[in-house]
């Protein structure tokens, strides 16, 4: 006879000493019916309905199931309780090759996440002796089990979760995924686990997390789901108090009058509505020139450089550096010093750099004061902070990225980060553009810094988009074509080159 999780968690030898209180599981107890499709008591019944806005209980267990729940709703654990009885309480062995392991993997935002939920994973394999003796090897992220199971956290990372056999993966807190290599990490980390599920059948994918903005996996999944009586996947959509009613009322009153829109995601489960997507991937795509990296300086051109210094523990320190042709800013090139490292030493290492480009003023972020500029004024660089803060200089770039009046360089850490950018509108109305929570903004700073500093020149001559002639200057007894002329200035441009042989 098998054992059901229900079954588990009500024997005290297994999972009952961690389910003492039943009545605050109640909730929990419902959505474990519904998703291995479990007999349901007419209370439960009224919880499924209630949280998944369907009509009819389940006719059999789901294997894809997303639950945007708010925080302190007990998510981690009862993840880490799936994942455990996942591996300990089925036999895969039918469907694994000689050698082969089927692994059942929690997917967190970061290490610290991850590490949460492993420390509940192993607190329920070590508290229940006939578990125990299951423990073949233990790692600092994974518990190799004696049935050729092992259970693994990871964080999200679309090239770390290739090449395994999926028993089920778990999704933990999908909305806050970031990755300094992807625009879409929970698509592109979900599109890298499909297919090490599909050898053996009723793999379970089970992604959990409060909700944040409307888009990404779980908006998408909540907005084809939700409700639909007819639909293969799952949506547990739930408030905090309803998952577990021993979080305070006060605590979440307190928050609602704060911040009504954060806690409206935090508490309330309800998808952000003040927040949204800044630049479209598909527009910032459109501005890179494909394998064009870095541009080397040319003495006609005039430069434009921008930093986003950092103290050499946390952030990155950046650079870029820009010039602007006709009615387009380009960007010619890109730098960033990764934590830990010498603010003094960066500081030399880029004048150097900007004296290349005949840059002797940078413009930068307001940072730390006068030590910046300090700094590169001890290498002959003069460090003037910047008169828009870094919400106004993404404001600027927008409608350049948008209208195509940009070159950007082929570099993907700046692409993810110019489009993971969020436009967010405070209570008082007014708006402002930042990277996302756990996310990072550096190389995009300092690029947005230096294109529209560029920008803003206006200059001499510029792409002829009519039936202009050029302008031409004698030079040496040859013919030199200067530009097209936009203003009256071109007489004494091209008597300058022609007297000269400069300009």
């Amino acid at each position: 006879m098998s054992v059901s999780i229900l079954d588990a968690i009500d024997d005290a030898n297994l999972f009952g000493p961690w389910f003492k209180d039943r009545a605050t599981w109640a909730a929990w107890r419902s959505f474990l019916c519904a998703l291995f499709g479990l007999p349901m008591t007419p209370e439960q019944l009224a919880t499924y309905r209630h949280c998944t806005g369907r009509k009819t209980p389940p006719a059999a267990p789901f294997t894809e199931v997303w639950v945007p729940v708010g925080r302190r709703g007990g998510k981690s654990f009862v993840e880490a309780l799936i994942a455990v009885f996942l591996a300990c309480f089925r036999d895969y062995s039918d469907y694994l090759a000689p050698g082969e392991r089927a692994t059942v993997l929690i997917v967190a935002a970061d290490r610290k996440q991850s590490r949460v939920v492993l420390r509940y994973v192993s607190a329920l394999l070590k508290g229940v002796a006939m578990l125990s003796r299951m423990i073949e090897r233990e790692t600092a992220e994974s518990f190799d089990l004696t049935n050729r199971v092992t259970i693994e956290v990871g964080t999200a990372s679309y090239r770390s979760t290739r090449g395994y056999t999926y028993a089920a993966v778990l999704g933990d807190e999908l909305a806050f995924w970031r990755s300094e290599d992807s625009a879409s990490p929970d698509y592109e980390v979900l599109a890298a686990v499909r297919p090490g599920m599909a050898t053996i059948p009723n793999a379970v994918l089970l992604c959990v997390s409060s909700p944040y903005a409307r888009r990404g996996a779980l908006h998408d999944a909540y907005q084809r789901h939700y409700g639909k009586d007819d639909s293969a996947v799952l949506v547990w959509k739930a408030p905090t108090r309803v998952m577990n009613p021993t979080v305070p009322q006060s605590v979440i009153d307190e928050a609602m009058e704060r911040d009504p829109a954060a806690a409206g995601a935090e508490y309330m489960a309800e998808f952000r509505s003040d927040i949204e997507s800044f630049i479209s991937l598909e527009a910032v795509r459109a501005c890179v020139e494909t394998g064009e990296f870095e541009r080397q300086a040319r003495r006609e051109r005039r430069y434009f450089g921008f930093v986003d210094p950092s103290g050499g523990s946390a952030d990155s320190f950046t650079m870029a550096i820009a010039h602007k042709t006709g009615d387009t800013a380009i960007l010619d090139l890109v730098r960033e010093v990764s934590p830990p490292f010498s603010p003094e030493a960066v500081c030399e290492e880029f004048a150097d750099i900007l004296k290349g480009y005949r840059i002797t003023k940078v413009g930068g972020d307001h940072y730390a004061g006068e030590w910046p500029r300090e700094q590169f004024r001890k290498f002959g660089i003069n460090y003037e902070p910047s008169a828009e803060s870094r919400s106004e200089l993404y404001g600027a770039l927008l409608p350049l990225i948008n209208s195509r009046c940009v070159d950007l360089l082929d570099n993907n850490k700046l692409v993810n980060q110019l489009t993971c950018l969020e436009r967010r509108t405070s209570r008082n109305g007014k708006d402002s553009i930042d990277h996302p929570p756990g996310g990072h903004d550096d190389v995009a700073n300092a690029a947005a810094g230096a294109l529209c500093r560029a920008w803003k020149v206006a200059p001499e001559w510029r792409r002829d988009r009519s039936n202009q002639q050029p302008m031409t200057a004698n030079l040496g007894g040859r013919q030199l074509i200067c530009g097209h002329k936009v203003t009256n200035d071109w007489v004494d441009i091209s008597h300058k080159v022609q007297t000269t042989g400069r300009f």
